[in-house]
């Protein structure tokens, strides 16, 4: 059983990792409708960028993120202007970390959906009248929710294990940005405390596990929507 003080850690998980994927998932959607629908000058470069995040070490994530958004950076400085507020040290920071770190697994899961959608039913649905949204909402969009689905829960499970990126940029700060991966390794430098550590880590491995789990299905059922079209 987790302890009051290892729920809320979770809890506080659990909400960092929501609002993660509620910032990423709009942008997400849209870099992959462009990267798999339009051809410009440049597009391989955008790619390359929204990749940009797998392989860079994730301190490094968090240290241009401080860079930008610390007190002292362009949208720090704009944020403390318009609305009075900060990222640094708080959870809302962390969520931000989480999202670009789960950015490119989001990106790749859409837009691979939007690529199996067969264009030529797209192409009925406008020569049936349907304008260009009304054939986006009533075919590429139904067609493409499975891999949708798949992306949150994707992004969704890489934000709950964020460590590198959140630590660098809002620091670990109990009840604010100290998630389970941060919650663990603060525990592993405190003597005797292996027993929150195991109970945090089988924390962590069961809710990674269940959002893998609903991700694979969601996949398999893609596949066998896009089988039988």
């Amino acid at each position: 059983m987790l302890s009051p003080t290892e729920w809320g850690i979770v809890a506080l998980s659990l909400k960092v990792a929501l609002a993660a994927i509620g910032l990423t998932l709009p942008v997400a959607f849209a870099l992959a409708w462009v990267l798999a629908r339009k051809s410009f000058p440049g597009r391989m470069l955008l790619d390359t960028l929204v990749h940009l995040p797998l392989v860079l070490p994730p301190v490094v994530t968090g240290w241009l993120l401080l860079l930008f958004f610390g007190r002292n950076g362009a949208g720090g400085r704009a944020l403390e202007t318009l609305f009075g507020a900060t990222l640094m040290f708080r959870w809302t920071g962390a969520a931000l970390a989480a999202g670009i770190m789960a950015l490119p697994l989001m990106v790749r899961a859409i837009r691979l959906s939007l690529e199996a959608v067969d264009r030529r039913l797209e192409s009925a649905a406008r020569t049936l009248g349907a304008s260009p949204l009304r054939a986006f909402a009533s075919v590429t969009l139904p067609l493409a929710l499975p891999g949708v689905g798949a992306a949150v829960v994707l992004g969704f499970a890489r934000s709950l294990g964020e460590f590198g990126a959140t630590i660098t940029f809002v620091s670990n700060v109990p009840g604010e940005t100290r998630t389970l991966p941060l919650a663990i390794y603060t525990a592993l430098q405190v003597p005797g405390a292996e027993d929150s550590v195991t109970r945090m880590a089988i924390a962590s491995v069961l809710l990674s596990l269940a959002a893998l789990m609903v991700s694979e299905w969601l996949v398999r059922k893609d596949g066998r929507r896009s089988h039988v079209l």
